[in-house]
């Protein structure tokens, strides 16, 4: 039997993330930091404390929609209110990823403008504090393709090599993998949301055992997005 050593860690925040946060200063008085933790962060504060907060009329759909095609390359479906959209990041998602949920009514936030920088920037801070080996994942909440629910996937990484790639290793029956990639960014997303409540004030989650191997340079962006030359559905 193999024992999976992985712990996470949350606290509930006692206070509104605004503009200019100190993220850092937060997790480090809240968390006692380890090498080689991981520190998950949700996009909601992310983007709060990067003033990524519009005011919106709840009324006015036409401002709304204009508001999504700004954020979007493309709009790639529509049904009624909801717009399944291409960001400038290259993410396919519900809206460009434009969230009313835990805001001040009348306002919305925006996806960061660039998250891997932004989990760059988090890192450094991060590390410039407590001298550690550490890992940065930024999360949000996405639905996926043909599949019901949703789950938080990683959109920003930094310390963190967010795919582990086996092809040309070999199966327990010795056959050569092929096409084996497994995002390693995604898995530590969706573990880290089993225990953030929505309703929870939790933005921040340490994930603590994470193979070390897995610690290095990567990003979403570069390594994670796929680019059209090998998608078959755009």
């Amino acid at each position: 039997m193999n024992q999976l050593g992985l712990q996470l860690f949350t606290n509930p925040l006692d206070e509104e993330i605004v503009q200019g946060a100190d993220l850092a200063a937060l997790i480090v008085r809240d968390f006692e930091l380890a090498d080689g933790d991981i520190m998950v962060v949700t996009q909601k504060v992310i983007s709060k404390a990067e003033g990524r907060v519009v005011s919106v009329d709840d009324d006015d759909q036409e401002s709304f929609d204009a508001l999504v095609r700004s954020e979007s390359r493309r709009i790639l479906r529509r049904r009624g209110t909801l717009a399944i959209t291409e960001t400038h990041h290259g993410f396919v998602c519900a809206n460009a990823g434009i969230d009313r949920s835990n805001t001040d009514p009348g306002t919305v936030t925006l996806l960061p403008v660039d998250p891997d920088r932004s989990a760059l920037r988090l890192l450094h801070q991060l590390q410039y504090r407590t001298g550690l080996q550490l890992g940065v994942v930024i999360t949000d909440t996405f639905g996926r393709t043909w599949r019901s629910g949703v789950t938080d996937i990683a959109i920003g990484v930094a310390g963190l090599q967010p795919i582990a790639d086996l092809r040309g290793t070999r199966d327990h029956n010795g056959m050569t993998l092929q096409a084996t990639e497994i995002c390693i960014a995604d898995e530590i997303a969706g573990a880290a949301d089993l225990i953030k409540r929505k309703d929870g004030r939790t933005p921040f989650v340490l994930v603590r055992g994470v193979d070390r191997s897995h610690l290095g340079h990567g990003s979403i962006g570069a390594d994670v997005v796929r680019g059209y030359a090998f998608d078959l559905f755009r």
